[in-house]
């Protein structure tokens, strides 16, 4: 018992770097800082120490110029002057990981803001890490159950996919993810909001995550007055802790509000250090890291994460640089609509414009031809919407377009949800194939012929 309760001590001394190796700051222009010294390598965390105040500030190695170290801070640089000492600390950014860590509230290097003492830990798991062997991932075949009726019927999602919700601003992301949080069948919960504005936060734990959510949930909060690496390792942090749970045999479900917000977060560090802006403003290292962040999510030999990412669509643009290179890298799309929302849809996911690249592996096959004509109803239903509005289509002239008008609030009942409310999976699956005019046991029939039977 004693050795336990001294593993974590044991392991503050083994992260502690016994020879310093110190620099001097020789200029602070904007978000970058140079020294001198010491000599470090890239993504290594330094102290800087501020002498005329005694207070120091921690920053990491974002780059290197002949014998010039490029800093990138965590904190304010106010104060820090020229000739500054430089400590590398020898390490790079590591979190503490345990069980302790459920209803926790982080910030973006891994340390508790909510007031409720440190995560004491003598496990370490490293912030920027790769993903696991392309050959040793499972393969997806269950799905994951998400609480959300439009998502689980029509946008189906397997444990370990990813999946990207596209959306306008005030459009409901933040909703969203906390219905899905508070109702998912996951084990754990893993959630990282980069956000724009501070009252959001607490706004999402208390209003949209809930107690009941929070308690099998790790929160990691990074605000749009922290600095950019601050925001940027915010991202690392959470996968981090997802990947913890996951290597602990969990499903984890891992919710990240925004990659927008990340990926701004990369080129104002970017261009800090030199980088020349390429697409509309973003330097190549965005291409860069975001395939390296979003790859760590997925299935191990282990567990799983389930990845929901946000992507906040500038001017409802789906094929700006950030949207478009994210869609490019996830497993599928939801798409949510300013159109629905001002008609008081919610949540207002555009199922027409949304689609999951591996339904067809994990639903049978009479949910998949259900959704198929749920899906087609609601085409045919958009492709008329004028006509029908205005009251020049005529009763009887097409019966798709009959069938669509009388069963669209049947399909509007499935999709639109309360805040509150909760379906699973079974019951998801009987009303989508009810509405679609299936018999839920005409796939369990077994076969006549032996032509079926090899089929």
């Amino acid at each position: 018992m004693a050795v336990a309760f001294l593993e974590k001590y044991q392991a503050v001394v083994e992260h502690t770097e016994t020879i310093k190796q110190i620099g001097r700051v020789q200029s602070v222009q904007g978000l970058r800082i140079e020294s001198f010294g010491p000599q470090a390598r890239v993504g290594e965390l330094c102290q800087i120490f501020i002498e005329s105040t005694g207070a120091t500030v921690l920053a990491e190695v974002v780059g290197l110029r002949d014998s010039y170290v490029q800093l990138a801070p965590y904190a304010e640089t106010a104060g820090i002057e020229v000739g500054n000492p430089v400590i590398g600390l020898g390490q790079t950014l590591d979190i503490p990981v345990s069980e302790d860590l459920l209803g926790r509230v982080l910030d973006g290097t891994g340390s508790p803001i909510d007031g409720k003492g440190e995560i004491g830990s003598a496990v370490y798991y490293p912030a920027l890490a790769k993903p696991p062997n392309v050959l040793t991932r499972r393969r997806i075949t269950e799905q994951m159950e998400t609480g959300i009726r439009a998502i689980d019927a029509l946008v189906p999602t397997g444990k370990g996919q990813r999946l990207g919700i596209f959306s306008g601003s005030g459009v409901g992301k933040s909703t969203l993810i906390g219905m899905i949080a508070r109702n998912t069948a996951a084990d754990i919960n893993v959630i990282a909001l980069i956000v724009e504005r501070v009252r959001e936060v607490r706004e999402f734990l208390e209003n949209d995550l809930g107690e009941e959510g929070l308690q099998r949930s790790v929160v990691i909060v990074s605000t749009s007055d922290t600095p950019a690496l601050a925001r940027l390792r915010a991202a690392y942090v959470a996968t981090a802790v997802a990947e913890f749970f996951r290597d602990q045999g969990r499903d984890v479900l891992l919710m990240f509000d925004s990659v927008t917000r990340f990926a701004r977060a990369q080129r104002e560090i970017g261009l800090a250090r030199g980088e020349g802006p390429a697409s509309r403003g973003f330097p190549p290292s965005v291409d860069a890291v975001l395939p390296q962040l979003l790859e760590r999510c997925g299935t191990s030999e282990r567990g799983t994460i389930t990845g929901f990412y946000t992507i906040l669509v500038e001017g409802d643009d789906l094929d700006e640089p950030v949207s478009d290179a994210v869609r490019g890298i996830l497993d599928g799309h939801v798409v949510l609509s300013r159109q629905m929302a001002s008609r008081y849809h919610y949540p207002a996911i555009d199922v027409l414009g949304s689609v999951s690249r591996l339904e067809p592996r994990i639903c049978d096959p009479l949910h998949r031809k259900a959704a198929g004509t749920v899906r087609r109803l609601l085409a045919v239903y958009r492709d008329s919407e004028d006509l029908i509005n205005t009251g020049i289509y005529t009763a009887g002239s097409n019966e798709e377009v009959d069938e669509a008008i009388r069963k669209r609030p049947e399909i509007n009942g499935l999709l639109q949800q309360e805040v509150e409310e909760r379906t699973d999976v079974a019951e998801t699956r009987n009303r989508l194939l009810t509405i679609a005019g299936i018999n839920p046991d005409e796939g369990d029939e077994p076969p006549d012929t032996d032509e079926e039977i090899d089929a």
